[in-house]
Order: structure tokens, then C-alpha cells, then sequence
């Protein structure tokens, strides 16, 4: 079994009187591959976002206007309480968020956002050999270095979005929904870079809507509906249950 690298303890987000996620649970050990699906609206996004930090800078933004956002619970990682850090506190300690719709600085070159992602990091021999390890992961990347990243195709723009995360040096990377709006092939060359980056020893936790596709390649999943967990256990386990694949899964 591997040690547990991120536990989540009654996790709680609410605007104004909108619960948003109510009481989650979860864990992910070291080099874990772990699924998180659910139906749209579930709350996913909102899990990753608390995870990650930003739901707090959300709260903070917020100061002065008539939503209200609450966070109560606690978020550990690496044996340490992280639910009150800064976002950039988070992501030096080695948990990186991918977030959906890939979100690349659009008027900056490939390489530029890439050097982007590393800019926490102060050793530049550091942050080149990280740039190399993205180039040999995605290597039309490399080729497209020079370009803009607004006229990037959707996938190259996605494998950009996973690149730009690697290059914080994660230990946990939470991804966020990368096949959305990608032609089948495209979407097969981003699993299989998800794959490789999993058997580079960084754990994965991944929100994903290809429900199939993550089964096939995590450790274990959990089941978000309604902004609560309804069900965890392996890909295996979780299709067996009939009630689970109609209610739940689309299956």
C-alpha cells in the first residue's frame, strides 16, 4: 500500500446558501492514480479548486459583494494542514492544479508559458532539465516552442496546460476534465501522456467525464453527485453495481 500523500476531512464549500460540496472525504496516496466522476454540476471542479487553494482566493475576491463563500474542513498534504495556505504556498509544496478548458497566456509563446509555470522555482538549471522532461513527454511542444499558444489546436493547447504544470515539479497533480472538447484521437494521445506522467511516480488526481478511460487507468475512484461523495472503489467494482451505472455513471 502506498502512504497517503493527500487526505481531505469533511470538506465543506458553501455560497451564500448554496451548498456547493457538503462533507467531503476523500484520500490519494503516493503515485496513485485516482478518478473523480460524477455528473455535470456535482461539484468536481469546485473539489479541485478548494483542494488547490483557490476556492480561498475566490473567498477573498469576493470581500464587498453580496455572495458570500464559506470553507470549513480540513485539506492535508504530505502530513501537513494546508487549507489555509495561499494557492502559490500549495503549489510549492509540490500539489499543482491543471484546470479545465486548458487556459493558456494566449499572447505568450509556448516556451514563454512554460517558463511560466516554472517561475517559482529559482534554480535555473532546475527548471531546464524540467523543460526537458515536458519536451520529451510532449514532444510537439518542443517543435512549437516559438509559437503563440492562442493558435495552439485544442489538444496541443491541452498538452501546453499539462506541460505548464509539470513544470512546478508536482507530487500530486489534479487534473481537471483534459479530454473536454477533443476529437477521439487527440483525446487517446492525452490519456496516454496522463499514463506516463502516473508512471513517472507523480499521483494524479483526475476529474474526468470519459468515465470508461478512467477506470481503465486509476487505482481507485470516487462518485460525486449532488456535492457528495455517493460511492468509491475500483473501476471494476464501482460498473458491477447496475444501480450505479444508471444513476450515476451513464453507463
Amino acid at each position: 500500500m502506498s502512504s497517503t500523500l493527500l487526505e481531505v476531512k469533511e470538506l465543506r464549500v458553501v455560497y451564500d446558501r448554496a451548498v456547493l460540496l457538503s462533507d467531503i472525504s476523500l484520500d490519494v496516496g503516493e503515485r496513485e492514480l485516482v478518478g473523480l466522476v460524477g455528473p455535470n454540476g456535482a461539484g468536481k471542479s469546485t473539489l479541485l479548486r478548494a483542494i488547490s487553494g483557490l476556492v480561498l482566493w475566490e473567498k477573498h475576491s469576493l470581500r464587498g459583494t453580496k455572495g458570500v463563500i464559506t470553507l470549513s474542513g480540513e485539506v492535508w498534504f504530505k502530513g501537513e494542514r494546508i487549507d489555509a495556505l495561499p494557492a502559490h504556498e500549495i503549489v510549492r509544496r509540490g500539489l499543482v492544479h491543471c484546470p479545465e478548458r486548458r487556459r493558456p497566456f494566449r499572447e505568450l509563446t509556448v516556451l514563454e508559458n512554460l517558463r511560466a509555470g516554472g517561475h517559482l522555482n529559482a534554480n535555473w538549471a532546475e527548471t531546464r532539465d524540467h523543460l526537458e522532461r515536458v519536451f520529451t513527454l510532449f514532444p510537439r511542444l518542443k517543435e512549437r516552442q516559438g509559437q503563440i499558444a492562442g493558435t495552439l489546436s485544442g489538444g496541443e493547447q491541452q498538452m501546453l496546460a499539462l506541460g505548464r504544470a509539470l513544470m512546478c515539479h508536482p507530487t500530486l497533480l489534479c487534473i481537471d476534465e483534459p479530454s473536454l472538447g477533443l476529437a477521439p484521437m487527440v483525446r487517446a494521445e492525452v490519456f496516454q501522456a496522463i499514463i506516463a506522467i502516473r508512471d513517472a511516480g507523480i499521483a494524479i488526481l483526475l476529474v474526468e467525464q470519459e468515465v470508461n478511460k478512467v477506470f481503465q487507468i486509476s487505482t481507485r475512484n470516487y462518485i460525486l453527485s449532488q456535492s457528495r461523495i455517493v460511492a468509491q472503489g475500483s473501476g471494476a467494482e464501482l460498473t458491477a453495481d447496475e444501480s450505479l451505472r444508471a444513476s450515476y455513471l451513464g453507463m
